[in-house]
């Protein structure tokens, strides 16, 4: 079993930032994928940003310039780093891990909301 536990999130205004921190423990044998989704009301889940077993970083178009995805192995620790927050950025985040491409565990998320 996997826990992923999200915190940094919080009110913003526009134009500021935040750090998203996710922890993960348990079994993470063979993870390969991991990354941060969002979710705001009444809208389709959107993935922000992913690192696949390669290294290699993806961004939604949305966030892309203003978002840093980075990781500490060390730590099991995965961030995001959130710059010239938008109100459109308003949502739910949460972090998440599988194999092979797929979100097999993911955290209770953690709120952000940008004020305008």
């Amino acid at each position: 079993q996997v826990q992923l536990v999200e915190s940094g999130g919080g009110l913003v205004q526009a134009g500021g930032s935040l750090r998203l921190s996710c922890v993960v423990s348990g079994s993470i044998f063979r993870i390969n994928y991991m990354g941060w989704y969002r979710q705001a009301p009444g809208k389709q889940r959107e993935l922000v940003a992913t690192i696949s077993s390669g290294g290699s970083t993806g961004y939604a178009d949305s966030v892309m310039g203003r978002f840093t995805f980075s990781r500490d192995n060390a730590k099991n620790t995965m961030y995001l780093q959130m710059n010239s927050l938008k109100p459109e950025d308003t949502a739910v985040y949460y972090c998440f891990v599988g194999r092979n491409y797929n979100m097999d565990y993911w955290g209770k998320g953690t709120q952000v909301t940008v004020s305008s």
